[in-house]
């Protein structure tokens, strides 16, 4: 007997703009919603299964009994099957059973559920995002924080590995004590955002939360949606942004899943050649299906409006824009153009960027995972662009690891590997990026990326850091890489923590610091980030010394800092070109004994008038080994403090 009444939250405009690809609220409507019909108490029930015979609502209420709790399929031809169950509450385990065609039943989760069971059956459980938030005074100002002309440094982090009570693979702890934790570290080493790896419901958990099958669920492996939305709350009223992995670009294949969801093809591109992903075997989605465009942008707002989220990290684009991504010759085929552009994955990005920002103006930020050289990525939509915030900078990133990875008495011939991301650097709004991807399958950590001995690699890393904070661009810094975490990144157990017991590593972590707070609090590496008055090279070709010397410039004309890098291990005199009646004073050397450096000290020994590097004056500098320094014009009186006193 069907005890499902009729129900609906669909207005004849929300089926409208659902079949046009442009709902992007559908979470207010699909899914499990506590409802009343008849001054009796319920769960209504909605869900997309146009090709389905049949649709029921099974759970712990009826044994799991398709027969019962049938609902019913809408008459507008949307295939929307929903309905009214009185008596059900939160909590109530479920599960939609859906008839195919062919007389199959298949037991789907919902895929719009906010919470699932996190065991092997994984069912949906009626839940609710409600939760009473205190980060207004955030909200009122971070525009200020995520903007492109403000300094943005990105701790990213895997929720279940950042820190252990123990090394149990199956005990984590939840977010509300992740948030104890990790709020005074990030406080401490000054990084302006946190971005957390996939915290959306995945089963399976060596995929690091990029195989989805929960889309709208936070993972119960930490606890609730409030406990989730309690560690954002509270980063929040600390001061820090909350970036989020989101993942449209493909989903597994697991039998409660969106795979074959109604027996069809439904939500991934039936053509294998597009909608099947031969390196990580799972199915991509059809973006050229309107229906499935609202679910995707509805989830990306979703994470954005119900959690808060400053801004989504996009992963995986490259394999969405390129038709050839991983494929040979003969397993995929030309767009109408005849080229390798995936049109229909482009138009759905260029959708996603245009309604969030439409919808959260500069309030958010939207970064794409990005390795090619796909044009105009991070130009506006009207323009031609593709919309995003900001794109990962991976030209940079594997340069700037290939370079360092040489011994220091070959760099010379492989000089221009650092110098060759000026050419480009402006042609988007970067994030470079030394993040997980670097120090998982056999690639090592990266303090045993550097060669030489212990000094050696953490004079080298120190250097890198040094080029990298002073380098036009966002950060981001994979967690563990701040104080040289020896072992490659495992995630299924914390960091070794214990390591700061060592000189060499807590001096690396107090580098870092340092140099967060520098980034933060001096105009002139973040004000012109992202064009090209912020940027000058004053000596970009000394192969045989290989070094390096740069400008860093603010808004104001006297707003300059000079960064230094002297990449081999020897003490160098070196003499620069500098403009006529500037001074200069040294205010960062990375071989300080705080970091646990060598102790030399920098300092300039002459300064002489006359054309040298086509400047009017010169400067003379000693320069500590594998070491980067950064000097600061006098023009106006520098305030030491302003470093000095995050030096604690």
């Amino acid at each position: 007997m069907n005890s499902v009444k009729t129900y609906t939250l669909f207005t004849d405009h929300d089926i409208y703009l659902f079949k046009e690809g442009k709902h992007y609220k559908l979470y207010d409507k699909f899914g499990a919603h506590s409802a009343e019909k008849d001054g009796v108490k319920g769960v209504y029930f909605s869900v997309w299964a146009p090709n389905a015979k049949k649709v029921s609502v099974i759970g712990n209420f009826n044994n799991w009994n398709h027969k019962d709790h049938i609902l019913f399929p809408r008459w507008d031809e949307s295939g929307i099957w929903e309905g009214f169950i009185a008596g059900l509450t939160w909590g109530t385990l479920y599960k939609y059973a859906v008839e195919t065609p062919g007389g199959e039943i298949l037991e789907k989760s919902d895929p719009y559920a906010l919470s699932w069971e996190q065991n092997i059956q994984a069912a949906s459980l009626v839940s609710t995002t409600w939760y009473e938030w205190n980060d207004k005074e955030w909200f009122q100002n971070r525009w200020k924080k995520n903007s492109l002309n403000v300094p943005i440094s990105v701790y990213e982090l895997h929720l279940g590995s950042w820190l252990r009570e123990d090394d149990d693979p199956e005990k984590f702890l939840n977010y509300r004590d992740i948030a104890k934790n990790l709020i005074p570290y990030i406080k401490e080493m000054g990084f302006t955002h946190v971005e957390f790896m996939p915290v959306m419901e995945y089963p399976y958990d060596p995929s690091w939360g990029y195989q989805i099958t929960g889309f709208y669920a936070a993972t119960s492996r930490f606890g609730s949606p409030q406990d989730l939305m309690f560690l954002i709350d509270e980063l929040h009223q600390n001061e820090i942004g909350v970036i989020l992995d989101w993942v449209p670009s493909h989903f597994p294949g697991d039998a409660n899943g969106l795979h074959r969801f109604d027996g069809s093809y439904l939500y991934e591109h039936e053509d294998p050649r597009k909608g099947f992903h031969p390196d990580w075997k799972s199915h991509i989605f059809n973006y050229g299906r309107n229906e499935v465009k609202s679910f995707l942008i509805s989830n990306a707002m979703f994470w954005l409006e119900r959690y808060h989220a400053d801004g989504l990290r996009v992963d995986a684009v490259t394999s969405m824009l390129h038709l050839d991504y991983s494929r040979n010759e003969g397993e995929w085929e030309p767009n109408i153009y005849g080229n390798n552009v995936n049109l229909e994955a482009k138009a759905f990005l260029q959708d996603f960027n245009t309604a969030v920002y439409k919808e959260f103006g500069d309030n958010i930020i939207t970064i794409a995972e990005e390795s090619s050289d796909f044009p105009m990525l991070t130009k506006p939509v009207h323009d031609g662009g593709v919309g995003f915030g900001m794109k990962w900078m991976m030209g940079w990133m594997h340069d700037t690891l290939d370079y360092f990875k040489v011994d220091p008495f070959n760099r010379k011939f492989h000089h221009h590997k650092l110098t060759f991301a000026s050419m480009y650097m402006y042609n988007e709004n970067y994030m470079m990026p030394l993040s997980h991807d670097e120090v998982v399958h056999g690639k090592a950590s990266l303090i045993y990326k550097m060669p030489g001995d212990e000094w050696q690699k953490f004079a080298n890393l120190r250097a890198l850091y040094v080029y990298m904070f002073t380098h036009p661009g966002a950060k981001l810094l994979f967690m563990g890489d701040e104080f040289g975490q020896t072992s490659e990144w495992n995630f299924k157990k914390g960091l070794d923590w214990h390591l700061l017991e060592y000189p060499v590593h807590k001096g690396l972590q107090n580098l870092v610091k340092d140099l967060n707070h520098i980034y933060r609090y001096e105009t002139a590496f973040y004000e012109n980030q992202f064009n090209k008055e912020g940027f000058e090279w004053v000596e970009a070709d000394d192969l045989e010394n290989s070094v390096f010397v740069y400008l860093r410039k603010g808004k104001k004309k006297d707003d300059v800092f000079m960064v230094v890098l002297n990449l081999t291990p020897r003490v160098i005199d070196y003499k620069i070109g500098v403009s006529a009646g500037s001074h200069w004073e040294i205010v960062f050397n990375s071989d300080d004994e705080r970091y646990a450096g060598s102790g030399v000290k920098p300092e300039i020994f002459d300064e002489q008038y006359g054309d040298y590097m086509r400047h009017q004056k010169s400067i003379s500098i000693k320069l500590p080994p594998l070491a980067g320094i950064i000097l600061k014009k006098k023009d106006k009186k520098y305030k030491q403090n302003r470093i000095k006193q995050h030096k604690r």
